[in-house]
Formats: structure tokens, C-alpha cells, sequence
């Protein structure tokens, strides 16, 4: 059973602990969970044989935690606090923080908002369609969100459209709640403000991932960014390759 945190709005938040050693922060991907994104795909025993600690959480609207409703709880900087709360719950100071997809999405508003809280950042799931708004824009946010509440799931054509819906179909997640997210999420960072960033930062992405696109141009935008390319995968599959789980481990190994 996991452990709970209220976050300032009184939104239970869900999280876990295991191992010893250097503690990391994994942040999952949208419409995932701690369970779906991390211990399934093996980076629960990955990263404590490895010789660290882990807090898996919950993002809000996800897994455990709490699922509100209303599209105006689900900004990035809000669920990034929430990352500090649980942080702050487990005693974590400066943890490494690793975050995929939306949770890479969080992991660097969380650098922005509290940079001395973060030893290192890995982002895996995030890449150069992040500096182009392709998803985080209003229009295409809408879109998807529209896509997750359709009657009619079998009218979409979009192939974007069509992955998260058949994502947020599966057993135990709540349509309404993940809708209210993909609604609110917060446009990318400027430029500016990605090169003011303290590093160095890890992108890694699939081959295949035509969701995030290639690593190196957002790598590119990071001061001591790093970019890794993980062979034949997509946004989807790169999170379970244990490639992608060893380019962090070294990564924070420093």
C-alpha cells in the first residue's frame, strides 16, 4: 500500500520508498501511474540493485492520488509543489530526479521553480516537439482532451489521438480526471529560460518516438545538456528498454 501527503489544496498524493542509498524522485509519464510507468518496466529493481533509493509517486489525476475534476488544479507548476510535497514528506532534500514524458514536462518546471532542490535531472520522453508545442499548445491540447471524452473512440483518425485514448481506457484510470489535466497543461518553457537552466540535464528518447522527436535539439537548448537516442523505440516502448533505465543510472552516477 502506498503512502499518502496532502498537497496545499488538499489533494491526496500517493507515493512509495524502497532501497538504500542516493535517493531518486521518479515522476511518471501522463495518464501512467508509479506502478505502470516504473515498477512494471523494471526501474523499481533497476535503479535500488544499482545501489540507490527510490520515491515513486503518484501525479494528481493518476494511480492513487487524488483525481479532481476541474481542469484549473492541473498546471505544471502546481504538480510540480506537489513533487516537493512528497519530497519534503520523505525527508528528500536534493534527490536526482527522473521524470518521463508529462513527469519530464513537471521535472523541468520543478528546476525552474526550485533548482536547489534537484541534484540532476534525467527527462526521458521529452525532446525537440517540446520546444515546438506540438502537444503542449492550447489547440492541441484541447484536441486530445476532446479525444479522451468522445463517445465515439472509434471515430478518431488522429494516430496521436487514438494512443492516448486506448492509454486512458485501460482498467482504473478516471477519462474525466485525465481530460482536466491534458487541458491544463502548461505550455513549454521559453528558450530563454531552458538556457538559464543550471545542469547538466539528461534528454533521452526513443528512434522511433514521433510524440517527443529526437533528443538532441532540446539537449541543444540546455546548458550541459546531454542527449541520448535509445535504438527501435517508441514514446511508448523506450520507457520499458533497459537502455534508457542504464543511460540515467550512468547519468547519475555521474
Amino acid at each position: 500500500m502506498p503512502d499518502f501527503v496532502t498537497a496545499s489544496d488538499g489533494v491526496a498524493l500517493a507515493f512509495e520508498r524502497h532501497g538504500e542509498g542516493p535517493a531518486v524522485m521518479l515522476v511518471h509519464g501522463f495518464g501512467s501511474s508509479r506502478l505502470q510507468n516504473w515498477k512494471s518496466t523494471g526501474w523499481f529493481g533497476g535503479l535500488t540493485e544499482a545501489g540507490f533509493s527510490i520515491v515513486a509517486m503518484d501525479c494528481r489525476g493518476h494511480g492513487d492520488s487524488g483525481k479532481p475534476h476541474d481542469p484549473a488544479v492541473y498546471d505544471h507548476d502546481r504538480m510540480a509543489d506537489d513533487v516537493i510535497a512528497v519530497m519534503d514528506a520523505c525527508g528528500l532534500t536534493q534527490p536526482f530526479v527522473c521524470g518521463y514524458s508529462m513527469g519530464g514536462f513537471i521535472g523541468l518546471r520543478l528546476l525552474v521553480a526550485h533548482p536547489g532542490r534537484v541534484a540532476r535531472l534525467a527527462i526521458c520522453g521529452v525532446g525537440e516537439t517540446y520546444l515546438q508545442d506540438r502537444i503542449t499548445a492550447p489547440g492541441a491540447r484541447s484536441a486530445l482532451a476532446d479525444a479522451l471524452l468522445t463517445d465515439d473512440p472509434g471515430s478518431l483518425t488522429d494516430p496521436r489521438a487514438k494512443m492516448f485514448r486506448a492509454f486512458a481506457d485501460q482498467p482504473g484510470k478516471d477519462r474525466l480526471a485525465l481530460a482536466a489535466c491534458m487541458r491544463a497543461m502548461s505550455p513549454h518553457l521559453p528558450v530563454a529560460t531552458l538556457a538559464a537552466l543550471k545542469g547538466p540535464i539528461l534528454v533521452v528518447d526513443g528512434e522511433r518516438d514521433d510524440t517527443s522527436g529526437r533528443p538532441e535539439p532540446l539537449a541543444a537548448a540546455l546548458p550541459g545538456g546531454i542527449a541520448v537516442q535509445i535504438a527501435g523505440r517508441d514514446h511508448m516502448s523506450a520507457v520499458g528498454d533497459r537502455n534508457t533505465r542504464q543511460a540515467v543510472i550512468d547519468f547519475f552516477r555521474g
